[in-house]
């Protein structure tokens, strides 16, 4: 009897053991991105953390959504012929506002522009500029070049839903030498991080991207991401947070592959990019 009561009490101490732990690592998932106080120090983590070389990776999926947002380029026109020099842009702009701050603790825990909510103009998939009314005029030279322009909340995350870009090529000047651009084939497109994140920025940092004419998943198309040297494979269309990047510059290399990990071809499908962290401004 007694051989029996020892039996099941160690059973019984090894299952709740195992429950405490199986427990404890599910509150550490859930809990990564909060700190000593038990307050929120960050977006909260859609999804499994990825950790490789002292660098955490994850996406989060909580922000305002702007569903019936909408953003169309109206000048210049698609493919057509401007002067070379200061282009005139214009958009038509519905069920966004511009200049607000977007209302949700992510605006606190992320490099989060003071103007407010914006328009990120994207030119060859050169760093964007940032707009906050819907008319401006930006330098181009001679060329072809391919605009992407895209709505963003105030901490420069893309809304992602169809009505919120406009994709388009015009043609700068008299160039002799032309560009090809199918609009229809799968296209990446750098957004963030960019330029130097300061003090708390620094220590975590958004990574945005814009996807065209293509999803991402575990058996389809992906974007392979080298951070400093580290792979990290990012199979759903969300923004993600970086963490663990030294002080100093530090390196993206984005890259749309195929489920066999080859780059799909197009002009803009692998981009490096290179920023800087500050502990103090």
């Amino acid at each position: 009897m007694k051989k029996t009561y020892l039996f099941l009490a160690a059973a019984l101490l090894v299952g709740t053991t195992a429950c405490d732990t199986t427990r404890q690592t599910q509150e550490n998932e859930a809990q990564m991105a909060t700190d000593v106080t038990g307050e929120r120090s960050g977006p909260t983590p859609s999804g499994a953390v990825m950790s490789k070389d002292g660098l955490r990776v994850y996406a989060f999926n909580d922000s305002p959504t702007f569903p019936e947002s909408q953003l169309r380029l109206s000048s210049p026109a698609a493919g057509s012929v401007v002067q070379t020099g200061a282009v005139e842009f214009s958009y038509d702009l519905s069920n966004f506002q511009l200049t607000r701050m977007t209302s949700h603790t992510n605006s606190e825990h992320l490099a989060n522009s003071e103007k407010g909510q914006h328009i990120h103009n994207i030119v060859d998939n050169q760093p964007y500029t940032a707009h906050y009314e819907t008319q401006f005029t930006k330098e181009l030279e001679e060329g072809d070049h391919v605009v992407l322009s895209f709505l963003s909340r105030s901490y420069h995350e893309s809304l992602k839903h169809k009505g919120a870009y406009d994709l388009r090529m015009i043609t700068v000047g008299r160039p002799q030498q032309r560009m090809e651009f199918d609009a229809n084939a799968p296209h990446l497109f750098y957004s963030r991080p960019k330029d130097t994140y300061t003090g708390a920025d620094a220590e975590r940092v958004m990574l945005d991207f814009y996807l065209v004419n293509t999803e991402l998943s575990t058996t389809g198309n992906k974007v392979r991401a080298t951070i400093n040297g580290t792979e990290f494979t990012l199979d759903r269309w969300l923004p993600y947070i970086i963490e663990g990047m030294p002080m100093g510059e530090n390196t993206i290399k984005l890259e749309l592959i195929d489920n066999n990990g080859t780059v799909i071809p197009g002009p803009f499908n692998t981009v490096t990019r290179t920023f800087t962290l500050s502990a103090s401004s």
